[in-house]
């Protein structure tokens, strides 16, 4: 008996390990897998109820400062649900700048995903976390530089050479939800 007490504490410490480590497993092997399936060439609309055809190509646009639009402003009533466009891994969930109340999604192919200006976060939402496609992220709002502004997400794409516009990617969604 007594030599058996160090292997049934070894194996106590090794399945406590396991099951204390078993999430961020998961999240490494999410990224793994992201980041060797290519970027995909259509999208659908991170913003429920809204059509592709009813939203604006607003990537250039002037914006305060000299900077240019960096991304495409999808306009709904505030609180309208946002999904992710894709599979990924939540990498950060923050509230400051110019995009206020904001997340970045780790996409297919390693870009990021940008969702800005929400009034919200989802329930539960939290930095980690892997998302399926139409996961809820958050709510349309105007945090950040967008107060007094109508409310609407913006939604960036980013990839290692800088900025993507997401207009011509974007299709209309499944209404799964």
């Amino acid at each position: 008996m007594r030599r058996l007490l160090p292997v049934f504490l070894l194996l106590s410490l090794a399945i406590t390990g396991l099951v204390v480590a078993w999430p961020k497993l998961q999240v490494v092997a999410a990224l793994w897998r992201l980041s060797r399936m290519p970027a995909p060439s259509t999208l659908p609309v991170p913003v429920e109820g809204v059509r592709a055809r009813d939203i604006a190509d607003t990537w250039g646009g002037p914006r305060s400062g000299g900077r240019r639009h960096q991304g495409t402003d999808i306009f709904a009533p505030r609180g309208t649900p946002v999904r992710s466009a894709t599979a990924g891994v939540i990498a950060r969930q923050g509230d400051f700048g110019i995009g206020g109340r904001h997340v970045w999604v780790i996409g297919p192919g390693g870009e990021r995903h940008y969702y800005a200006h929400l009034d919200d976060w989802a329930p539960g939402l939290r930095p980690w976390r892997v998302v399926r496609p139409g996961d809820l992220l958050g709510f349309v709002g105007t945090t950040g530089n967008a107060r007094g502004t109508p409310p609407h997400l913006h939604y960036g794409i980013y990839a290692g050479d800088g900025a993507i516009n997401p207009y011509p990617r974007l299709h209309d969604a499944k209404s799964a939800h």
